[in-house]
C-alpha cells in the first residue's frame, strides 16, 4: 500500500491479501470499505468472523464443516451410507449437494497429497476414511479430487489402500463440459472424454 496510508489500514490490507485469491489492489479496496462502514457493521463483522471461527469444528463422521454435533448429511436417515464421496474440501461438498442427484454421504479431506509442498498423507484425514471403512458398510468410494497432479496421486494412494479392504473404488468421469467447444480444447482434456466415454 502507499507510503502515505496509515499503518492500520495496511495490516488490514494485508491480512485480507493472505485470503485465498485476493490480490492486493482488492485488499486495498477491502480495507477502504471497511473503513467506510458504519461502527456497528464493523462490529457484526468482525462477530460473525470470531463466532465462525470458534463455533464450526470438523463432524466426527465425515470430517465436513459443521456447527451441530454430527453433520446434517451424516444424521439425515434417508442417505447411502454405503456410498462414500471422497473430496478435498468442504467447498467440494457444496457444489456436489447443489446438483441434488448424490444421496450418498461424504469423507473430507483436507487437502491432497503433495510432496512439493510437504503435504503427506498423514496431514490428510485418510485414518478416519480407514476407520469407517474397518467399521463395515461401506460398499463404494467416489474419488471426486480435482483432476490435478496433486489430486490424481491422492485418488491412486486411497484406491491401493482402500482396495484391499474389499471396497469398491470408482473415481469421476472427467471430460469435456456442457457447451465446451472440441476445437478449443486441451489434449489432456479431450483424452478424458475419449476414455470416459458411455454408450447412448
Amino acid at each position: 500500500m502507499e507510503e502515505f496510508s496509515a499503518l492500520p489500514l495496511v495490516v488490514l490490507a494485508e491480512k485480507f491479501a493472505a485470503l485465498p485469491g485476493i490480490g492486493m489492489k482488492t485488499a486495498q479496496r477491502l480495507a477502504y470499505a471497511v473503513m467506510e462502514m458504519p461502527e456497528d457493521q464493523v462490529l457484526e463483522f468482525s462477530d460473525a468472523i470470531r463466532n465462525a471461527k470458534h463455533q464450526i469444528h470438523d463432524c466426527p463422521v465425515c470430517q465436513n464443516l459443521t456447527e451441530q454435533e454430527v453433520c446434517s448429511i451424516c444424521s439425515n436417515a434417508k442417505r447411502d451410507r454405503g456410498l462414500v464421496c471422497v473430496v478435498e474440501g468442504p467447498k467440494d461438498v457444496s457444489a456436489i449437494e447443489r446438483t441434488h442427484e448424490y444421496h450418498g454421504v461424504y469423507h473430507v479431506l483436507h487437502g491432497l497429497i503433495s510432496p512439493l509442498d510437504g503435504v503427506t498423507a498423514d496431514h490428510l484425514r485418510v485414518a478416519q476414511l480407514l476407520q469407517r471403512i474397518q467399521e463395515g458398510g461401506i460398499r463404494e468410494l467416489i474419488m471426486a479430487t480435482n483432476p490435478s497432479v496433486e489430486g490424481e496421486a491422492t485418488a491412486m494412494y486411497l484406491s491401493r489402500l482402500c482396495k484391499p479392504l474389499g471396497v469398491k473404488v470408482t473415481r469421476l468421469a472427467f471430460g469435456l463440459p456442457v457447451g465446451g467447444v472440441i476445437e478449443y480444447t486441451d489434449e489432456v482434456t479431450l483424452y478424458r472424454a475419449l476414455s470416459n466415454r458411455s454408450e447412448m
